[in-house]
């Protein structure tokens, strides 16, 4: 079982060297999705939200979200990201939204917690922004569909 790379010897968490390593390209893919109530699901559909483009405004949120992940997770490197995709699709049968992150850089380690943090603060901006509506909206299935570059080379989800 591969270890964990976060603790050093005696236990203590540090900020891996990354040094070392060869500067590759580096692509991550994470997804996840926000349900809701279906009049909560029509207010974002037909744009009639009171606070706004509810999804435009999730999507910068989103990338924001990827740039600021150093910021967040102690133990991230910050990285310069060389692209941000974010893509929101409307689910009437879930109802809800999905919100899908492809984050990618040249560097020396993996974008996966830049897409999930994506993912996440896309979704969280769309809570925000209709819990005045709907308190119950339920963020859910968040999770790294792929991911590419470096050592370990290409990873999908099963």
């Amino acid at each position: 079982m591969p270890e964990l790379t976060h603790f050093d010897a005696a236990g203590q968490a540090h900020m891996v060297d990354v040094g070392g390593k060869q500067e590759t390209k580096r692509i991550a893919v994470a997804r996840g999705s926000i349900r809701m109530l279906p009049e909560t699901f029509a207010l974002i559909r037909d744009g009639n939200a009171k606070k706004g483009d509810v999804i435009g405004i999730a999507r910068i949120a989103a990338i924001q979200g990827a740039k600021r992940t150093a910021d967040l997770i102690p133990l991230c490197h910050p990285l310069a990201l060389t692209r941000v995709k974010v893509d929101f699709e409307l689910d009437e049968t879930l109802p809800g939204v999905h919100c899908t992150a492809q984050v990618e850089t040249l560097g020396r380690t993996g974008v996966e917690m830049e897409a999930l943090t994506a993912v996440q603060v896309g979704l969280l901006t769309v809570y925000d922004m209709c819990k005045a509506v709907d308190r119950g909206m339920t963020i859910t299935e968040v999770k790294v569909l792929e991911k590419h570059g470096g050592k370990s080379g290409d990873w999908v989800a099963g």
